[in-house]
C-alpha cells in the first residue's frame, strides 16, 4: 500500500527529536549517520558539510548526545577536519541525568596509523579516546601518550567484529558510526550496522562524488532493513532505518 507522506505542522522540540532516537533496547547498538545528496552523492566540493543543514546538524549533535562512542575512520578524520568532541552543557547534563558519560568516547579505525597523535580529536579529548587498529600495525606506541590502542585483526585488516566486542566489554554499547565510506562498507559487509539514520539533501550534484558506501561487497546480498521513522525539514528528509 503507498500513502502520502503529509509533513506534521507541529514542529518537533528538542525532547520530542531526542526521544525519536534514544534506544531503550539493553542490546549493543551500532548505528550508523550519513547525509547524501538526492543522486546519492555523499560529498559537495569534497566535503560532507555541503550536503548539510540546519536540521541534519540538529539530529547530528543529537546522535552524538545519546551515544556512548563515536567511531569514525582515520581518512574522514583527516580531511573532514575533525575536532575534539565538545557537547554543550545542556546535552551534557542530559547524558549525566541518563546514566552516560559526559561526553562520548572518540573511536578512530586506522589500519595504517596514518595519524598525527597531536591531532585535537586525539591529543584534546574530553575523554581518553580509543585507536582500533590491527595486530601488524607500525607505529602503535606514538599514541600511547593521548589513546588506548586496541589492535583486532593479524591478517593486516581490522577486525571490526573483535573491535565492537572490545567497545562492548568496556561498557561502549551504542556505538555511532559517523564515516566515511570505506569503514560504512566494511561494517556493511560485516553485517554489523543496526540503524541507518540518512539525510537526503534536496540537491542534485551532477557525477563526481562518490557514494556513501565503498569498499567490499556483502559477501551474502544486500541487507533488509526496516524504516522506523521519516522527519521533513522544508525539503529535507532524515530518515531512519533499523533491522
Amino acid at each position: 500500500m503507498i500513502t502520502q507522506l503529509r509533513p506534521d505542522p507541529e514542529p518537533l522540540d528538542e525532547a520530542a527529536l531526542t526521544e525519536l532516537y534514544v534506544d531503550k533496547a539493553e542490546r549493543p547498538l551500532l548505528r550508523a549517520n550519513f547525509v547524501t545528496s538526492i543522486d546519492g552523492a555523499v560529498e559537495l566540493d569534497g566535503y560532507s558539510a555541503g550536503l548539510s543543514g540546519p536540521a541534519d546538524k540538529q539530529v547530528f549533535g543529537l546522535l552524538r548526545m545519546v551515544c556512548d562512542a563515536l567511531l569514525v575512520g582515520a581518512g574522514t578524520l583527516r580531511h573532514e577536519g575533525y575536532r575534539e568532541i565538545r557537547l554543550d552543557e545542556v546535552r551534557r547534563r542530559w547524558r549525566l541525568e541518563h546514566g552516560l558519560a559526559e561526553y562520548p568516547t572518540m573511536v578512530v579505525v586506522s589500519g595504517r596509523l596514518a595519524l598525527d597523535p597531536t591531532n585535537r580529536a586525539l591529543a584534546a579529548a574530553p575523554v581518553r579516546p580509543i585507536v582500533v587498529t590491527h595486530a601488524s600495525a607500525v607505529g602503535r606506541e606514538a599514541f600511547a601518550q593521548v589513546a588506548d590502542i586496541v589492535a583486532v585483526g593479524d591478517d593486516g585488516t581490522v577486525d571490526l567484529r573483535a573491535a565492537l566486542a572490545e567497545l562492548n566489554g568496556r561498557g561502549l554499547r551504542h556505538v555511532l558510526c559517523e564515516g566515511g565510506p570505506h569503514l560504512l562498507g566494511a561494517l556493511t559487509a560485516a553485517d554489523l550496522v543496526d540503524e541507518m539514520c540518512l539525510t537526503v539533501s534536496p540537491l542534485l550534484t551532477g557525477p563526481g562524488a562518490g557514494r556513501i558506501t565503498a569498499g567490499p561487497i556483502c559477501p551474502d546480498g544486500p541487507r533488509q532493513y526496516a524504516l522506523r521513522h521519516v522527519l521533513v525539514a522544508g525539503d529535507m528528509l532524515l530518515l531512519r532505518y533499523a533491522r
